[in-house]
């Protein structure tokens, strides 16, 4: 199993809330997600990041697809690239 996480720091005035909407919207949208979560920081330190998402894939053949993912591609990467000044993200076997 592969988990794929991204920290996403937004640009000044981009609402959280409508980042994890648009993040949870994959769910039931693009197949090859095994499980999905995203969390919006409760700290607010200097350091934090604004949303994260953690998504579930079986291996890194579904991590590419989930990359080329119609729905990803067009709505989701489309909307968080427009509202996100910096990303930081990891991907692990588990």
């Amino acid at each position: 199993m592969i988990k794929h996480v991204v920290c996403f720091k937004l640009n000044e005035g981009e609402s959280k809330e409508k980042a994890k909407e648009v993040l949870l919207s994959m769910q039931g949208k693009v197949p090859m997600l095994k499980g999905i979560e995203v969390g919006i920081d409760c700290l607010g330190s200097a350091r934090s990041y604004d949303v994260i998402l953690s998504v579930i894939l079986e291996d890194m053949n579904a991590l590419a697809d989930y990359q080329q993912d119609k729905y990803h591609v067009e709505v989701v990467k489309k909307h968080m690239h427009a509202v996100t000044k910096t990303s930081v993200s990891v991907d692990f076997e588990f």
